[in-house]
Formats: C-alpha cells, structure tokens, sequence
C-alpha cells in the first residue's frame, strides 16, 4: 500500500481522468434517447429496450471485467493499460454513435443503435473498472481514501455538469456551423451531436493519458483472483455492498428518469421557440449548484455530521425537491426560475449522493475483508459501473413509455424556421410527463430509504474499527496482506 502519501499532483491528476469520464457517460447516459428517438425518429419503447438490455448485457460483462483487471499484470500495473485502452476504444465508438448515418432505413437505424449502445457499454466498463478500482491499490484506508474518493466523485460531478449545462448550446452552435443556411433544426441538432461528441470524446482521451502518466500503483502484491461463480458470491455474501448497490439502483434510476425526461419537458411543455436557451439556464444552474454541493456542501456538512446521516439529509432533499416540482406542475409556468426551487433541492442533494455512495461503497472492500478473509475491490468497484449503467437503462427505458404514452415525438413540419414545438403537445400530454417526472423518483427514493436505513451498518465507529481491526491483522499475520 501507499506509505508516503498522496501528492498534489497525484490527486489532481486522478481528479482530471474524472472530469473526462463522466463527461462522456453524461452524454451518452442523457442524449443517446433523445438523438436516436426524436432526431433520427427511432420508436421511442424500442430504444428504451435498447438500453435496457445493453445493460443487462453488463450485469455479466462488468464482474467479469473486475476479474480480468485482477489477473493482469504488467509493468504499468494491473489498472493503467486496461484504463488507457477502454478510454481510446469508447472515444472512438461515442463518436460512431452520435455519427449515425440519418439515411439509414428504420431497421438499420435500430440495428445502428444497438450496436453502438452495446459496443459503447462494453468499452466504457474496460476503462471505467480499473478507474474507481485503483483506489485502494494508490491510497492509505480511512481519510486518505475518503479523501481521494471525494475528490475524484466531486470532478465526476464537474464533468457531467459540464456535459449537462453546454451540450445544447454547443449543438446549435455547431449545428448552425456546420449545416449552412436554410437547413432544417433537426438536420443542425444531428450534425452539432456529431461534431460535440467528437470534442468530447478528444477531451477524454487527453483527460485520462495525464491520469495514466501521473498516478502509479503503490502496492506491486498479487491479489487474489476469483472465478466469475466465486466472484458472484463473494458480492452476495458482503451484504453491505449489496445494500450499497440496491441504494445506488434506486437512486440512479429515479435521478436519470428526470435528466432524460427534461429536454422533451423544456421542448414539448415549457416551449418556446429558444427553449434551448431556457434549458441551458436551467441546467447551468442546476449544474452549479450539483458542483458547489460537492465541493462546498459536503466538506461543510462532514464537519458537523456522519455519511449516514448526510445520505438522510439529501434524501429529505431529493424528495422535498419533487415534491415541490409536483406541485408547480400544476400552476401555469411562465418563467424559468420557478423551477430553480425544485432544481436546487434535487441537484444538491444529487451531487453529495454521488460522493458518499462511491464512499459508502470503498467502504465495503474493507468490511469484505474483514468479513471474507479477501479483498475485492475490483469485484466490487465493477458493481459499481454495472449499476450506474442499470439505473440509466432502467430510466431510460421507464422514460420510453412515458414518451410513448404521451406521443411525445415532434409531428410538425421541420421548415427549417424557428418553430415552438409545445403547440404540437396536447395538455394531458404534458401533465402526463410532468408527473412522470415527479412521482416515479419520489417512490424510488423512498424505497431506497428504506433499505438503507434497515440494512446499513458501516457508520464512522464501524469503520474506524474494521480499519483497525484489519491492521491488527496484517501485523500479526503478514500473510494477511497479501490481497
């Protein structure tokens, strides 16, 4: 393990690699719906099997990644080469996938879809495993990791706001670039995703080549490796990380059913006909305040309360936040920023749930240990990507029957002038969608309350033990370390 500490440097640089990341997750995990289904006219209930299945694809491809990174060894360590090799393959497959040819036929735009999503699922796990997994392997437990854990979700948080707040700018704006005068809005929206997905994916493989270059694996032991069975229950027998990963499905899917629902909302409810302009306000703040919530809110809030009780207050929030959107769903909107009062409790809370779930999680590799006499951290920490992608397929696919319900799908003529899409939408259409939006994530939260509360027993006292406990051991029997 790391005896000499972490340097400035080293933290940025791992902070850096997850900027990049989650820039390219949140474009896929929020747009891959609307580019494929309202741009390209894919059906919506047919897209949302797409992601639904390709995740179901990762619930065998990510534990097996998690194995993989175990058993390799290299001069550059276990993580980096599979870290640098997933990164280049996925920037090269989000281009292809947001570069699809508008010509093709219904079938093949299906066909299209599905190869890409899955190709793009598989190689996102290749680099995604190894990211979170090098953690313990670089960091002391305890505060350093704690640290470094909340340093890293924190940049993630930074790259998907970044990703959330520009995205439908700079699509116009590439859009109106490269498309030329006269061209229609839809044909401006493919080309701008086309050419953003190309700087994001350029940003990516930069981002993630200084985090290669500048951290190294302090600890060159061999861990221990399991078979996928074994592997499978070695999850099942740490029911911490099983409660962490319940928690984490629950939160994730009611969270990403609101980001992939509210482009259309902006589009279809709110309207106008620079809607864009509204929804890139409204997610410039919401992004925001999701970055000083990790950067400014949890350091505050750590110093005067524990994870657990953390977790409970931005839980509250979340559902105060819907509640509040719910009922403004029902009074005429005309301005914006009503919705930044909803808009503030959820991306708050949202963005110290994504630091102290990735916590609560680095903290089951510890009780593992303890419990199972074997450190995972790979098989767990591929739990981690596999249940982030579930919860944005299981969205995504919750977010396809609502669209189909509502027959929220552009049927206007696309004459290439200024159109305000809203006057197309019927009124139940509309309130349809806003309860959808606001309903489903409140049961989901409460669901993962409840679990939570019930099963999760990893408080700071238990932790400060099982870190002792485990020190004890390595003392007294060297054996013991060798993970």
């Amino acid at each position: 393990m790391n005896n000499r500490g972490l340097t400035i440097g080293e933290k940025a640089a791992y902070g850096i690699g997850a900027v990049g990341k989650d820039m390219v997750y949140m474009l896929s995990a929020s747009y891959v719906l609307y580019y494929f289904q309202d741009l390209l006219g894919v059906n919506s209930v047919a897209m949302g099997l797409i992601l639904l299945i390709a995740r179901v694809f990762d619930a065998f491809n990510d534990p097996i990644m998690g194995v993989v990174v175990a058993k390799t060894h290299t001069r550059w360590g276990r993580f980096r080469p599979w870290l640098m090799i997933g990164t280049l393959t996925n920037a090269v497959v989000l281009f292809a996938m947001f570069a699809c040819p508008p010509s093709l036929d219904a079938k093949g735009l299906v066909a299209y879809a599905a190869i890409t999503y899955i190709l793009w699922g598989v190689t996102y796990t290749m680099m995604d495993i190894p990211y979170w997994s090098m953690i313990p392997a670089f960091t002391k437990g305890g505060k350093e990791r704690e640290g470094l854990t909340t340093l890293a979700r924190s940049c993630a948080g930074v790259g998907s706001a970044l990703v959330t707040i520009f995205t439908v700018k700079f699509v116009q704006t590439l859009g109106n670039s490269f498309a030329g005068t006269g061209a229609s809005d839809t044909v401006k929206e493919i080309l701008g995703f086309k050419y953003f997905a190309l700087i994001i994916a350029i940003l990516f493989v930069v981002f993630i080549a200084i985090t290669c270059l500048a951290v190294k694996e302090q600890s060159l032991v061999d861990m221990k490796t399991a078979s996928v069975g074994d592997m499978f229950k070695a999850l099942i027998s740490n029911d911490q990380a099983m409660t962490v990963v319940i928690a984490i499905v629950l939160i994730n899917s009611s969270i990403y059913l609101t980001s992939n629902l509210v482009i259309y909302f902006f589009k279809y409810d709110f309207g106008g006909t620079t809607w864009g302009d509204s929804y890139t306000l409204f997610n410039m703040f919401g992004g925001g305040t999701q970055i000083i919530s990790m950067m400014v809110f949890y350091p505050l809030l750590r110093r005067f309360l524990s994870n657990v009780k953390i977790f409970y207050v931005c839980i509250i929030s979340a559902i105060t936040g819907y509640a509040t959107l719910f009922v403004i769903a029902f009074t005429n909107m005309t301005s914006v920023y009503v919705l930044f009062i909803p808009g503030f409790f959820i991306f708050a809370a949202n963005g110290v749930l994504q630091v102290i779930t990735t916590v609560f999680l680095a903290n089951t590799v510890d009780y593992g240990e303890l419990k199972n006499n074997r450190r995972d951290e790979s098989v767990i920490f591929s739990m981690q990507t596999f249940v982030v992608k579930l919860a944005s397929g299981v969205a995504a696919f919750a977010a396809s029957i609502c669209l189909q319900i509502n027959n929220l799908q552009k049927d206007v003529e696309d004459t290439g002038e200024a159109i305000d899409y809203s006057l197309a939408v019927s009124a139940s259409s509309k309130l349809g969608l806003r309860m959808t939006m606001a309903i489903i994530p409140v049961a989901g939260l409460i669901v993962a309350l409840i679990v939570f509360y019930k099963k999760y027993i990893l408080n700071d006292a238990k932790i400060s033990e099982i870190t002792k406990e485990l020190e004890a051991k390595k003392t007294t029997d060297p054996w013991s370390a060798q993970y």
